[in-house]
């Protein structure tokens, strides 16, 4: 099973669009798949449309293990109508997490440990982050073997990836090891100028960690969401989707030489 974590501490720079379009990708290509909203804001459960405030539980219960009512986290995965493609959900609880539990032991490794009793269900885990550093981001950073990071082609966003790489190299420092990523830019508009100059600044700063694919604005991606359908499965969404079948297939190229450094 591999994991892939997709974050930044700003939001709405795409982290929810992304992680369905690469899961949707991979479940259609034959992948068990799995996306697990860390986000209290649940808009990746939202987007296959499941009432997070209506569910009797999800991700919060990870946090719980060894309580007597906890249940395995298998019985909180909900099946979507796409083939092979489930989610684990947010519920809003998860926003009183840092508060009840942030100073505890141990709770920086719950994802980790629930994954681990997945391992033989599922090929890819995809974990779509809050925007913010706290217990439930160190979580999937723990958890990932990779991480990408959206980040919209503008000025602002691209003072919040700063912010993303700081709190990444602090992780890491604790990790004690490097941790894979990808900056992934999003929202490109190449008829502005703010867009351009934002993408150029991207290549200057960060060109051993950018991805050659770039997420344009499509609005049909939009209207993907709208229908809670991946955006590779809306026919109408052809620039985004292809965009994104980009970007999987760098991140796949990428796993290779993993893989290898690992066998040997």
């Amino acid at each position: 099973m591999r994991v892939w974590a997709v974050a930044n501490q700003k939001g709405g720079v795409g982290k929810t669009t992304t992680t369905v379009a690469l899961g949707g990708l991979l479940a259609a290509a034959g992948a068990r798949t799995l996306l697990v909203d860390m986000d209290p804001h649940a808009s990746l459960t939202s987007y296959f449309g499941f009432d997070a405030e209506a569910l009797p539980g999800g991700v919060y219960d990870l946090f719980r293990a060894g309580a007597a009512d906890a249940p395995p986290p298998a019985e909180r995965i909900l099946p979507t109508r796409f083939e092979r493609l489930a989610v684990l959900p947010a519920t809003p609880a998860m926003a009183t997490l840092d508060r009840q539990l942030g100073a505890r032991a141990g709770m920086g490794l719950a994802l980790a440990e629930a994954l681990a009793t997945l391992a033989d269900d599922y090929d890819r885990v995809l974990v779509d982050c809050p925007p913010m550093l706290g217990v439930l981001m160190v979580n999937a950073l723990a958890a990932c073997e990779r991480l990408v990071i959206p980040t919209q082609t503008e000025f602002l966003a691209l003072n919040g990836l700063e912010r993303m790489l700081r709190s990444l190299a602090m992780i890491e420092r604790a990790r004690g090891m490097r941790l894979p990523r990808l900056i992934v830019p999003t929202l490109y508009d190449g008829r502005t100028h703010a867009s351009a100059a934002s993408l150029r600044a991207l290549r200057e700063r960060h060109a051993d960690e950018l991805a050659q694919s770039v997420i344009p604005v499509d609005t049909q991606i939009r209207e993907a969401s709208l229908a809670g359908v991946p955006a590779g499965a809306w026919p109408a969404a052809r620039r985004g989707a292809q965009a994104y079948r980009g970007l999987l297939d760098e991140l796949l190229a990428q796993e290779a030489p993993l893989a290898l450094e690992a066998a040997s």
